[in-house]
């Protein structure tokens, strides 16, 4: 049996990691399932690096998704999906917040940070200046289409190599999630 893992620098497509191991079919066994388990750990450690805070990648990732954004119909900025217009609470409801702080906590905390730093996925910090309300909610809820179609959401993934798994938010979780981030973000 040939088992080969190898990952490449997703800006330039170079080599960085090759790992290669030749064994028989029922020997080694043990061995085998130790070298699998030590190269889904560097696997697992190189995406969460590269989706880390390289200032090179990310300042030129976040220029396309800006100049993107700049060129495109108020209408395209919202996503894509269902909602075509979200009305925001002023003041911010908060027992919505707090409903979305929940849901933060639950699913989304463990890849999102609510700074500026990336993890897993880009942090949330600045988030409700810099995409519309239904942006948020269309990529909360609809998030296989987004990435698929949506220029911003595809430029994300670019930068953090990772999908965005679907959570199964309900509209609401999602709006509840978009009045949690506008509290982050210091809206009162």
């Amino acid at each position: 049996m040939t088992f080969i893992i190898g990952i490449t620098d997703a800006s330039h497509g170079n080599p960085i990691f090759i790992f290669r191991t030749f064994t028989s079919e029922n020997k080694h066994n043990k061995s085998m399932k130790r070298i699998i388990l030590i190269s889904a750990t560097c696997i697992a450690f190189c995406a969460l690096v590269a989706c880390g805070d390289n200032n090179q990648n990310s300042d030129a990732t976040s220029n396309t998704a800006t100049t993107t954004t700049e060129n495109k119909a108020e209408d395209d900025a919202k996503g894509v999906g269902k909602f075509t217009s979200v009305e925001l609470t002023n003041p911010l409801d908060q027992n919505m917040v707090t409903a979305g702080k929940g849901i933060y906590d639950v699913k989304c905390g463990s890849c999102h940070r609510l700074t500026d730093v990336k993890l897993v996925g880009p942090g949330w910090k600045g988030v409700t200046s810099r995409r519309k309300p239904e942006w948020i909610m269309n990529f909360s809820t609809n998030v296989e289409e987004m990435l698929n179609k949506d220029a911003n959401a595809m430029a994300m993934l670019e930068e953090c190599l990772v999908r965005m798994p679907n959570q199964n938010l309900s509209d609401d979780d999602a709006r509840n999630i978009l009045e949690f981030m506008r509290s982050n973000d210091g809206e009162k």
